[in-house]
């Protein structure tokens, strides 16, 4: 993966020990070292492919049902080597924290809009905390 781009560490400490300067050519990421936006990027396609198992996991029926299993599987899989790829580069209490908001918040929201669960104003009121936090671990993460 790292002929990609992904996984490479030209973060401060790598700079001080290769030489190698963060690229920053993005637009969006004026100062911001590419590797952390293709973190952050890994980080938030981790995070959905969370809700897409967390939710999934309702359609195994206690991993009796082949397919949902494996596509259930294959999507932990996915999404924790993702966000491993992503650990490289982020802190990791910022980056465990962000994967399991956009989990938690995403497999509340589709549990109510699929699975016909309560849809209650405190459950929304609490959901919107969560993507409060998510938001607020980014800002502060220096990343």
């Amino acid at each position: 993966m790292q002929g990609l781009g992904w996984g490479t560490r030209e973060g401060p400490d790598e700079t001080r020990r290769t030489g190698v300067k963060a690229k920053t050519t993005h637009p969006v990421s004026v100062g911001v070292p590419e590797v952390s936006v293709m973190a952050w990027v890994l980080l938030v396609i981790a995070g959905l492919l969370e809700v897409g198992w967390s939710v999934g996991m309702k359609y195994t029926d206690g991993f009796t049902r082949l397919v949902p299993s494996v596509l259930t599987g294959a999507g932990i899989v996915a999404s924790m080597l993702l966000l491993s790829y992503a650990a490289r580069t982020l802190p990791i209490s910022t980056a465990y924290g962000v994967w399991v908001g956009i989990g938690a918040a995403g497999a509340a929201v589709l549990g109510m809009w699929v699975l016909g669960e309560p849809v209650t104003a405190a459950r929304i009121f609490f959901i919107c905390l969560l993507l409060v936090a998510v938001v607020g671990l980014k800002a502060t993460s220096g990343h």
